[in-house]
């Protein structure tokens, strides 16, 4: 085992160096760069100052502005942005002894290349050094462990709901499979699982918060504002309050597959053999369901606890937090793809991706240890 356990953890730097080169390299054909969105808005800006400050009272604009916005922005300024987001460095004369300056006659920009723009930006992931955004001015490791919050709420709600309602359904309907009960459930959950989330997380807007029925839920936020100023009681109930309807749009469609998993594998192990040498026996139908069947129907479902870990803390949606103007990492990766904001794209896609492999490694041990006639190794 300790081998394959090497080779898998091996994989993870070619596998992860993959992932990081074919989004670097996508980035690099993608218009409009971070350079591009800070002169966009900028002489956006400006432009619509222009236009407020050179209309007269008859609503006729003055033909010469001088703000920037109407020339463009200075290349000066364009260049220490180059340089300050490290698409370019500067080189000085040999023999300069002052601080490296553009404003130095002696100095000048030189692009950095791609390559090796790549290359520095991992030298620095290896070190677990993402850098700050370029728009919010912060670390990238802060931005993350901010929108956290609503993240594991979203994740960690949904998917505890979820695995408390599919296991017992699912094993009901082993039980029970091929009666009115499992036709009528099974026909639920794939109409659950077809509604679109963001579909029905406007229509318990509508019906709940205050759309056009009933007013029983807040909109928006995890909190209320005066949440501080709450009992502990008070502060959990609000909590309790406001996640009501993002998790419930959340979890919709997160029944099905569990369920169905769990009521397929029940299903295998009842038809075996020493299920019906237990019968034989005379143990009750629930000592043979939940002493011998269920902790072997339940090795699939328990071996997948790493990815469950993993999608407690990444499982939110981007969509359900618009609807709810939740504010984590579903809207921190959007405002970073529309800004191209790449510390944070790149920062996030090496974090998770690294987490995300570790945690497929983890999944594999827990089948192991679930299940010992599982050998990985002879597989090799």
């Amino acid at each position: 085992m300790g081998a394959y356990i090497l080779r898998r953890l091996l994989l993870v730097i070619p596998t992860l160096l993959g992932v990081m080169i074919i989004n670097f390299a996508l980035t690099q054909f993608v218009p409009g760069g971070p350079i591009d969105q800070i002169r966009a808005r900028l002489e956006g800006e400006a432009d619509s100052l222009q236009n407020l400050a050179g209309t007269d009272g008859g609503g006729v604009q003055e033909t010469d502005s001088a703000y920037v916005g109407a020339r463009g922005l200075p290349p000066e300024f364009l260049a220490r942005l180059e340089v300050q987001f490290g698409f370019a460095r500067i080189i000085c004369e040999e023999g300069f002894t002052g601080t490296p300056s553009l404003k130095s006659e002696e100095c000048r920009k030189e692009a950095i290349p791609a390559v090796e723009r790549f290359f520095i930006m991992m030298g620095k992931y290896i070190r677990f050094d993402f850098g700050n955004s370029y728009f919010k001015s912060k670390p990238v490791v802060d931005l993350v462990l901010e929108k956290m919050p609503v993240s594991i709420t979203l994740g960690l709600w949904s998917t505890l709901i979820a695995y408390l309602i599919s296991i017992p359904l699912g094993i009901r309907k082993a039980v029970r499979d091929g009666s009115r009960f499992d036709t009528w459930t099974s026909g639920f959950i794939i109409a659950a699982y077809a509604i679109p989330g963001f579909l029905f997380a406007i229509l318990l807007m509508v019906v709940f918060a205050g759309g056009s029925y009933f007013q029983w839920f807040p909109l928006r936020g995890l909190t209320s504002s005066n949440w501080s100023d709450l009992s502990l009681i008070g502060k959990i109930t609000d909590y309790l309050w406001h996640i009501v309807l993002p998790v419930t749009a959340q979890l919709i469609g997160s029944f099905a597959t569990l369920t169905l998993l769990t009521k397929n594998s029940f299903l295998d192990e009842i038809k075996k053999q020493y299920v019906m040498t237990a019968r034989a026996k005379g143990l009750s139908e629930r000592r043979v369901l939940y002493g011998h069947v269920f902790r072997n129907a339940m090795l699939i479902v328990i071996a997948g606890f790493p990815g469950l870990f993993l999608s407690v803390f990444f499982g939110s949606s981007l969509i359900i937090e618009l609807i709810f103007s939740l504010d984590g990492l579903g809207m921190l990766g959007y405002s970073a793809a529309l800004d191209r904001d790449y510390p944070i794209i790149f920062g996030t896609l090496f974090a998770f991706g690294l987490i995300g492999l570790i945690v497929g490694i983890l999944s594999d041990l827990m089948y192991v240890f679930v299940d010992p006639r599982i050998d990985f190794e002879s597989r090799g």
